[in-house]
């Protein structure tokens, strides 16, 4: 789930100066088109993802195909496992993919449900580390998937610590839409709970980013006290209630929360 076509194209324009490349910015622009949802596109999929022109998507895509990066059958394109070193140095280098994975497997193994670690990142949350136990959600989450930051209890967990001014940014920038029936679409109705978050501590997720799921999330904080993650367990709503998470799954996430800020800057 990425930005808007509007987004991505006002972003590009929006750098100025003589060295930005605008061409590289594309080329990442086209790269991130793709997902575990739209494995193969065309060319006229990616220029509506990203809202930059068929003949520029067109070039970016033939060089990806020249270097390895992508290939092409008639015309749907899909990448290849040579993009899996573009992030090869962030993930072996950075103590939260490196030296997170034993903390966040005890915490699976202590609740038998699904753990993960996430940052926010452009408007998103971005994946760094998971312990899955199953599989709860429509979609796979692995490290590197990124879902919105509005609707989700790793999301707002981190929206909560953001002063008045980036928040006020954020909900100028960010469309909320309805994922499900239950998703929160009001910009004064967020602020409402991101404020109760903070006060408590936790978000809780209920059924907001996909029926039937439901996760509880704690911020993750560095040596500085700054909140630089947050950490969270995802359950099937119909097996696991609100009140049980937070009494029994909290405590054992505030734990983990605690250990992994040792790790952080």
């Amino acid at each position: 789930m990425s930005n808007s076509p509007v987004s991505i194209a006002d972003e590009i324009d929006s750098h100025t100066g003589p060295d930005f490349m605008t061409s590289l910015a594309r080329g990442l622009a086209v790269l991130r088109a793709f997902s575990d949802q739209r494995r193969s596109l065309t060319i006229a999929q990616i220029s509506h993802r990203t809202g930059i022109s068929r003949a520029a998507v067109r070039r970016c895509l033939h060089t990806l195909c020249e270097l390895g990066y992508a290939e092409v059958d008639g015309s749907l394109f899909t990448l290849q496992s040579k993009v899996l070193t573009l992030g090869y140095s962030y993930l072996s280098s950075t103590p939260l993919t490196v030296s997170t994975a034993p903390y966040l497997n005890r915490i699976s193994r202590t609740l038998n449900e699904s753990c993960s670690l996430a940052v926010l990142q452009e408007d998103e949350i971005l994946y760094v580390a998971r312990s899955a136990t199953s599989r709860i959600m429509s979609v796979s989450l692995n490290t590197g998937s990124r879902l919105p930051a509005y609707c989700t209890s790793l999301g707002r967990v981190m929206l909560a610590q953001l002063p008045d001014e980036a928040l006020d940014a954020y909900l100028a920038r960010v469309k909320l839409q309805a994922y499900t029936e239950k998703t929160i679409v009001s910009a004064t109705r967020l602020r409402a709970v991101l404020a109760e978050v903070r006060e408590s501590g936790y978000a809780l997720n209920d059924e907001e980013l996909e029926l039937g799921l439901r996760s509880l999330a704690v911020p993750v904080r560095g040596a500085s006290g700054n909140v630089l993650a947050a950490l969270n367990v995802g359950v099937q709503a119909s097996r696991v209630s609100a009140a049980y998470m937070v009494e029994v799954f909290l405590p054992t996430l505030q734990e983990g929360a605690r250990e992994l800020s040792v790790l952080l800057p």
